[in-house]
Formats: C-alpha cells, sequence, structure tokens
C-alpha cells in the first residue's frame, strides 16, 4: 500500500476540513464544538503526517501496521470528533478513546522498531 500517497491526500483532506471548519461552521457551532472539531482537524494533520513520514522510516511490516493504526486512529479520533462537533450527540465521544489508542499503540511500535535498530 502506498501509504505516503494515502497520507497526501488525508493532508489535503484536513485542509479542507479545516477550511470547512473556519468558514462553514463559524457562527453555526458554539465555543465547546468549534474547539473540538479543531482538535479533530489538528489531530488529523499530525497524524496524516505521520502517514506520510513512517514509509520512510520503516521499511517492514511494522511499519505497515504503523500506518493502518494510524489511519484507524485519524478515522475513530479526528471521525468521532467530527460528528460530535457537527452533530452534537455526545455519545460519539465514547469512540474517540479508541482512536487515541490506536495512535499511542502506532507510535510506539514505531519507536520499539526504531530502537531495535543496529
Amino acid at each position: 500500500m502506498n501509504w505516503s500517497a494515502i497520507g497526501a491526500c488525508l493532508l489535503a483532506l484536513a485542509v479542507g476540513l479545516g477550511a470547512f471548519g473556519a468558514h462553514g461552521l463559524r457562527g453555526k457551532l458554539d465555543a465547546y464544538s468549534m474547539s473540538v472539531y479543531e482538535k479533530a482537524v489538528f489531530y488529523h494533520f499530525i497524524h496524516a503526517i505521520g502517514l506520510l513520514v513512517v514509509p520512510l522510516l520503516s521499511r517492514s511490516k511494522t511499519g505497515d501496521f504503523v500506518c493502518w493504526l494510524l489511519m484507524a486512529g485519524i478515522l475513530l479520533f479526528s471521525g468521532s470528533l467530527y460528528l460530535l462537533a457537527v452533530t452534537g450527540v455526545r455519545t460519539l465521544g465514547m469512540i474517540t478513546p479508541l482512536g487515541g489508542v490506536a495512535f499511542i499503540a502506532a507510535w510506539v511500535l514505531l519507536a520499539i522498531e526504531l530502537f531495535r535498530r543496529p
């Protein structure tokens, strides 16, 4: 799988969603919901950059698994926060920690792989 290309596409999506939040949702969301939306965009950006970079650091199956975890994290963490902000359905917040765990697991696995290198 071409994770760097997927990361680049997800970065473009993050820019679009960020612009939509800043312009399309201004005045439609309260301050709390806007901060939730902005957090979703921030984590989306950071971890899409991860998808861009991880393939450069790891060419192993571990690197591929790290990328799957980052992708799952973006979908679960940022996706649930985007929906929470726009819909106000607070129970969506129960999904968010699963994405956070995927992010943490991805970075820990990458660190372990990199520490094991000669």
